[in-house]
């Protein structure tokens, strides 16, 4: 249980571990799109919503990668802000959420694809090049003024993720 108070995704993370869990990602997203296996969808679709929702905790594929992948990792904790990777969580949850629905009723075949190419795209470019889309768009929206300062407050002061504790 969590601490009254405390929010559901931590303020701060660990980048390394978000990058492996874009990882996995990327895989189940590389082999929903070449094998055509659609339902794969779905299956990330309640992972992110999950994620998104109520914190890496109760993600599977994080609480897979926090359990088994990255104690064999020997890279030090990076801390990085939590509130934009909670943001390209919940793109990813609509994403494939909508790529579930179309695959299930039948219909937009080549928009399944095209969701298909970003949800390979995205996760590849988190992943391997430490690149995440959705945080350009969190501090881009940040910049706007549509999220207010105080949700990311690690996002504006660097100081704070190295004070904080990390966790994914």
């Amino acid at each position: 249980m969590r601490p009254v108070g405390q929010p559901r995704f931590p303020r701060v993370v660990d980048d390394v571990t978000v990058r492996l869990i874009a990882g996995v990602v990327l895989v189940l997203g590389l082999v929903a799109l070449a094998a055509h296996q659609w339902w794969l969808y779905a299956v990330l679709a309640v992972d992110f919503i999950l994620r998104a929702a109520l914190g890496p905790q109760a993600s599977p594929v994080a609480r897979f990668v926090q359990a088994v992948v990255r104690p064999r990792v020997r890279a030090a904790k990076r801390p990085t802000a939590g509130p934009p990777k909670r943001f390209a969580a919940t793109i990813g949850a609509v994403m494939t959420t909508a790529a579930s629905v179309l695959w299930l009723t039948g219909t937009a075949a080549p928009v399944v694809v095209a969701i298909g190419v970003v949800m390979v795209v995205f996760p590849a470019l988190e992943s391997l090049l430490g690149f995440c889309v959705g945080c350009v768009l969190f501090g881009g929206l940040m910049k706007l003024g549509v999220v207010p300062e105080e949700i990311c407050l690690e996002c504006a002061d660097i100081s704070l993720r190295r004070t904080a504790t990390t966790s994914s």
